[in-house]
């Protein structure tokens, strides 16, 4: 009950459409807390829109490639309704008291590359985080113990089906033997971060097998060359 109780403070307004004929799953998001406000569009659990309110913009999180909805407007509509939330939110609190907050703290977050590494090749890595309320979590990594800020970005959270959040962050890198990557989670419920280190290794291509099959070769070779031989050998004495 608590725990709902948090959900209407932190997110006044969610819309949540099925379509029985297709089984598709449309979702919109619009919330705020006492610093920021969130305000997203989904299908089926993707991404499809997201008001990004540090840089002032709407955000069309679908590639290009997919031929995505125009979404003129909605930026000055999520504006409207960061205002509403904030009325709202502190309305809210006060009748409760300023209720203290249960904090979650995100698991131990998941790293992995996006495509099959080569070396030499750009790649993305990918640090998904989830578990945690409220949100967001921050996200930051490193390269061979170096911080890294160049080629990285971050999804909005997305509420997950018990209500915590789930967060992905990517890091845009160009594979080289040895090289350690890391991600570290930041949140208010951890005591101390969580990091995940990830480590380039990319199997070399042995000669062995090559060798072997050449020597095998040769030997096969020799012996068709030692039998014809003796087959002549054998018709000139009869």
């Amino acid at each position: 009950m608590m725990k709902m109780m948090k959900m209407m403070i932190l997110f006044l307004s969610s819309v949540l459409c099925v379509s029985a004929d297709s089984q598709h799953v449309h979702f919109k998001m619009s919330g705020c807390s006492a610093s920021a406000g969130e305000e997203l569009y989904s299908l089926d659990s993707e991404e499809l829109w997201y008001a990004d309110f540090i840089n002032h913009r709407g955000v069309i999180a679908q590639p290009d490639f997919s031929d995505p909805a125009g979404y003129d407007g909605f930026f000055d509509g999520a504006l409207t309704n960061l205002d509403t939330c904030k009325h709202n939110l502190n309305t809210t609190l006060a009748a409760l008291k300023n209720p203290a907050v249960h904090l979650d703290p995100p698991t131990r977050p998941i790293i992995y590359s996006a495509n099959d590494v080569k070396l030499g090749r750009p790649n993305f890595l990918v640090c998904h985080a989830t578990g945690f309320y409220p949100a967001p979590v921050n996200i930051s990594w490193t390269k061979n113990n170096e911080e890294v800020k160049e080629g990285v970005s971050i999804n909005v959270p997305f509420p997950n089906d018990d209500g915590s959040f789930n967060q992905f962050s990517r890091l845009e890198f160009t594979p080289e033997q040895g090289d350690v990557y890391s991600c570290t989670l930041n949140h208010q419920a951890l005591k101390q971060p969580l990091t995940r280190f990830w480590e380039v290794e990319v199997d070399q291509p042995g000669i062995g097998p090559a060798v072997f099959c050449g020597v095998g070769l040769t030997v096969g070779l020799l012996g068709v060359a030692v039998g014809t031989f003796f087959l002549i050998k054998g018709n000139e004495c009869s």
